[in-house]
């Protein structure tokens, strides 16, 4: 039934690893690791691209840049020789979606949150050289999706201002494999988008909602990273939540930035655990922080503002009823 889907055997708890050339004729190394069942993770430059294999077809998250993107489907081409007949984008950040285009070329449909296809949208208006409009995902869903493809059932679910403002999690349910995208990077500080919808809150919201969805056996696809476990986002929460505690109170005791990145204690365990050693370091990550609780800060001072105003406001209307009584 596959010509050279046969290859499964080959994969089973190994790794195929290949050196390929990228179209500037720079090196890059891919990584094509089973994660379970027919279920892969490819690594190359960008995020991890999650998989499936079957009688079907190719089912396939993400794809990284779109100078490494002829690689990639070669690395596919050698698991299996159908095509890739749909691609869920998690979220637009480029090393997600830049091979777009080439994929389009070759038949797949592209799907993504509603948000995703807006935010690539500002993203080819705004750029200098020309990007195609067939990096555009076709089909756009507001809250989930799901597919039947290769024996299981795919379940694509949105999860709000975590990573980006159009972050989507991809569960293999069959196989038990779950694909975060970036709402998860592995054993790092992960780099949270403000600019662009993403929140600390609402990234660990993300996360706790997909430990309700899987369970402690899920293997986890994280959007940068080695595969991880329940477990490993278990611990995430826990990273970011305590984190975000400490910088808040300090926020509050009137401490600055400046003072906070003094501050080696405050992250010591989770720097020698290797969380600053990825793309976000310590005090990018830190800085971040500051920021959601300023911002936090300040959104709450103009409502408690408005509040109090409103409540003087119906004050004076009730003072000049009071007043207007005594009268008559």
């Amino acid at each position: 039934m596959f010509s050279k889907f046969i290859l499964n055997t080959i994969f089973l708890f190994s790794v195929l690893i290949v050196s390929a050339q990228t179209d500037s004729g720079e090196k890059m190394n891919i990584n094509l690791i089973k994660v379970k069942n027919n279920i892969y993770m490819l690594q190359a430059k960008g995020g991890n691209i999650g998989l499936s294999f079957g009688n079907d077809g190719v089912f396939m998250v993400d794809d990284q840049y779109a100078d490494g993107i002829e690689q990639i489907q070669n690395e596919i081409k050698k698991v299996s020789d159908k095509p890739v007949r749909f691609l869920v984008n998690t979220h637009f950040h480029g090393d997600h979606t830049g091979g777009n285009p080439a994929m389009a070329e070759t038949g797949t449909v592209i799907f993504s949150q509603e948000n995703v296809r807006n935010r690539l949208q500002d993203v080819i208006a705004k750029e200098t050289k020309k990007i195609s409009e067939e990096a555009l995902p076709v089909i756009t869903f507001a809250e989930d999706l799901t597919f039947h493809f290769n024996g299981e059932k795919i379940y694509v679910f949105h999860v709000h201002n975590a990573h980006t403002d159009g972050d989507s999690m991809v569960y293999f349910t069959g196989s038990n494999v779950l694909h975060t995208g970036d709402v998860f990077f592995n054993g790092k500080y992960p780099y949270i988008d403000i600019e662009n919808g993403g929140s600390l809150k609402g990234y660990i919201a993300g996360l706790d909602r997909a430990l309700l969805i899987i369970n402690e056996d899920t293997k986890v696809i994280p959007g940068h990273g080695d595969v991880g476990s329940y477990k490993d986002l278990k611990d995430t929460i826990e990273m970011l939540s305590i984190l975000y505690k400490r910088v808040n109170n300090l926020y509050l005791n009137n401490k600055t930035e400046a003072e906070i990145l003094e501050m080696a204690d405050l992250t010591k365990e989770y720097d020698d655990e290797g969380f600053g050693d990825g793309f976000i370091k310590t005090d990018a990550f830190l800085k971040m922080i500051y920021k959601e609780v300023s911002q936090e800060a300040s959104e709450g001072a103009e409502e408690r503002a408005a509040k109090n105003k409103e409540a003087m406001k119906k004050y004076k209307e009730i003072e000049k009823k009071l007043k207007e009584k005594e009268k008559n």
